[in-house]
């Protein structure tokens, strides 16, 4: 799961939105524990999401299309396409307009904790608000663009046209692998947040 998976599974809760959004901003136990507890909590379940997700078994398949290509940054495009397939999940959003919606609401939600933002995401968060790259991730130029922002930030990473082509050969093959992955991580993550 990328940015709108980790909103998404936030159901709405300002501070863990906060701690699950900023979670590959937040290196270590020490800058953790500055946190407000609520945010601490979507911090750590940022973490467990993306461990569920490696570890699962339709994400596994799906990495199996791009690894000889991409290696370890496999995982990296997976979480980018699956947020793809839930931006067109009409379970999850049932019209264009209800994710829109979503992301304005996100977006408010987050400005209003922003004093909780470490640099790195002070700096990346108004070119994700103001480019709406959650409602982006809906359509097939959004993708695109994810992508290349992937291969800009990922120093090793070759070139995204290939993954880009693969995505598309494999379209109903990744999404079948999206919707094996999407009611397990639903249930996981609602039994994490009742504790």
């Amino acid at each position: 799961m990328n940015y709108l998976g980790h909103a998404y599974l936030s159901f709405g809760d300002p501070e863990i939105l906060t701690g699950n959004m900023i979670g590959d901003h937040v290196k270590g136990r020490l800058i953790l524990d500055t946190f407000p507890a609520g945010i601490r909590k979507g911090v750590e379940l940022h973490r467990k999401i993306d461990s569920f997700t490696d570890a699962h078994a339709a994400s596994q398949r799906a990495k199996l299309l791009f690894r000889q290509d991409y290696g370890l940054y496999s995982g990296a495009i997976i979480d980018s396409l699956f947020d793809h397939f839930l931006a067109n999940d009409p379970k999850h959003f049932s019209s264009a307009a209800v994710l829109l919606s979503f992301t304005q609401d996100t977006y408010g939600k987050l400005e209003k904790q922003k004093v909780h933002f470490p640099l790195s995401f002070v700096q990346y968060f108004p070119y994700m608000r103001d480019q709406n790259w959650l409602y982006n991730y809906r359509t097939l130029q959004g993708m695109q663009r994810s992508l290349n922002g992937l291969h800009r930030r990922a120093k090793y990473m070759p070139p995204v046209s290939k993954a880009y082509d693969i995505f598309i050969g494999y379209y109903y093959q990744l999404a079948q692998c999206y919707y094996d992955l999407m009611d397990d991580i639903v249930r996981y993550v609602k039994v994490e947040l009742s504790h």
